[in-house]
């Protein structure tokens, strides 16, 4: 896919923002100044101050002998690349890729979307109106390369501001030295030698140039043409809950990426807090100086803030992590994040807040050792018939409507399915004396039962089921049943399902 690239140029972007704010403003000379070696200097003005012969770096006192109407205020510092990187964010919507270009532009790779709009001259049309919708002045342009675009919106006129594949040179040779983006003092040199255009040293070689005025100028005509490809840094959304860590020197031991961990989860913890949100995902990506990218993640059962219980779920995680040459950032995200209950229900009744808590946490642990989705809760359900008795809680805090049945003994594991197993010849309304199950023959000593459950009709047909407790010689105690009546040698109708503690 040929690549394009938008500029954006906001020749004034403060004061037009400043307007929006001050619409009484608008149409008036008015500059931002700032103190600079104990002299009050122009930093920025309105259009209104340009036309009237203002110009950036001029004292205030001078402004003023020119314009004695002319309003000044005080420049703040760092709010015009807040401002710049909040309007690279708005941008996103009309391109993946959009990045600051300091201290008055924007870059768009537009590769692939401007057919959204119906082709490149809408695609910008659009875009330049929306933005000169509440106020602000801009101007842009269309070309192979950051370079190009940046120089036509500039220096090039509107009504011919998208550049055709491959046609930068042809565009370029009719600009000023200045569209190349260059030093003060190297735009003076070529000045004083005459080489005021573009065009008049673009085809000069490239050894002459490189002993003149050095790689400057080089990089950047070559990147203008294409022959250099020029790397743009992107305006990134931050995460919710998001926390990155440089480290100066690359990380190696379990020591150190533990002391990182705790300083993320320190970071998280406190911006979990005050949103009143806990975490239940947590993604660790780890970037090595190889290139090469490490994530291990966590997740717990209920909403939690608490720094140290974090650090033991990324704790386990440690000894699997191969830091390789040594690890150089880590970032720390919150992937999904549930508010923070006010005060926590109980798991199992007659339990406190603080016992259910623990369990929690405890849980949670056992789940990093042994895998996420291994540990389940269940919940009674209204049905007699067994597999349909019990069901999946939602949430370890989700309050059961029914209680246990306490009244007839249940198995700890009851079997998904019954398994057949293989008996003695049966007595009627009797246990088996002996039964085989998986490759093992059980003598059962001690019997209780029969317990009769009868299929429910309304939902399926099948014979009920006699049901009986029975103990073995070694002292293991298990679930078993005849499907229907005693049909005389019956050794085919019994199963087992479920084993008790």
């Amino acid at each position: 896919m040929q690549k394009r690239y938008l500029s954006l140029w906001f020749p004034y972007l403060m004061p037009d923002w400043y307007c929006m704010r001050r619409p009484d403003l608008r149409g008036t000379a008015f500059a931002f100044a700032n103190l600079i070696r104990g002299r009050k200097i122009v930093t920025m003005i309105s259009a209104a101050a340009a036309d009237r012969g203002i110009a950036a770096k001029m004292t205030v006192a001078d402004a003023r002998a020119l314009v004695p109407d002319l309003g000044v205020f005080d420049e703040q510092p760092g709010r015009e690349a807040r401002l710049l990187k909040a309007l690279g964010r708005w941008c996103i919507r009309y391109s993946p890729l959009v990045a600051t270009d300091p201290a008055d532009g924007l870059f768009l790779d537009i590769s692939g979307c401007s057919h959204l709009w119906g082709g490149e001259a809408a695609y910008l049309n659009d875009l330049l109106k929306r933005l000169r919708a509440p106020g602000y002045t801009v101007y842009g342009a269309i070309a192979d390369t950051p370079g190009a675009a940046w120089a036509v919106a500039r220096f090039g006129t509107p009504d011919h501001n998208i550049v055709k594949n491959g046609a930068q040179a042809k565009v370029l040779v009719e600009l000023p030295a200045a569209a190349l983006r260059l030093e003060k003092p190297l735009l003076e040199r070529l000045s004083k030698l005459g080489l005021a255009k573009i065009g008049s040293f673009i085809n000069m070689p490239r050894s002459v140039l490189r002993r003149r005025f050095g790689e400057g100028l080089l990089e950047r005509l070559a990147q203008a043409l294409g022959q250099q490809q020029e790397y743009l840094d992107p305006v990134v959304i931050p995460e919710p809950f998001q926390e990155r860590l440089p480290c100066l020197e690359p990380i190696r031991t379990a020591a150190g990426i533990e002391i990182a961990i705790k300083r993320l989860l320190e970071s998280l913890c406190t911006q979990l807090a005050a949103e009143g949100a806990g975490l239940r995902k947590g993604l660790l990506t780890m970037f090595r100086v190889d290139g090469k990218s490490i994530r291990t993640t966590i997740g717990t059962n209920q909403p939690v803030q608490h720094q140290g219980h974090l650090f033991k779920l990324f704790e386990l995680k440690i000894p699997a992590i191969a830091p390789g040459m040594g690890i150089e950032l880590f970032i720390l995200e919150a992937t999904r994040t549930e508010k923070m209950p006010i005060h926590l229900e109980t798991l199992w009744k007659g339990g406190t807040a603080a016992e259910d808590a623990e369990i929690t946490l405890l849980l949670d642990r056992i789940a990093c050792r042994v895998g996420p989705g291994r540990i389940h809760r269940y919940v009674p359900d209204e049905h007699f018939w067994p597999e349909r008795s019990l069901r999946l809680a939602a949430s370890l805090t989700e309050k059961p409507e029914l209680s246990w049945p306490l009244h007839r003994p249940r198995p700890t594991q009851l079997l998904t399915v019954p398994e057949k197993i293989e008996v003695t010849a049966p007595i009627p309304d009797y246990p088996p004396m002996l039964f085989r199950y998986q490759g093992k023959t059980h003598e059962i000593c001690k019997a209780d039962g029969p317990e009769r459950i009868e299929r429910e009709w309304w939902l399926d047909h099948g014979e009920h089921r006699d049901y009986y407790q029975v103990e073995d010689r070694e002292g293991r105690r298990y679930w078993l049943f005849r499907s229907g009546h005693y049909k005389g040698d019956s050794r085919n109708q019994w199963f087992i399902h479920g084993f008790f503690a």
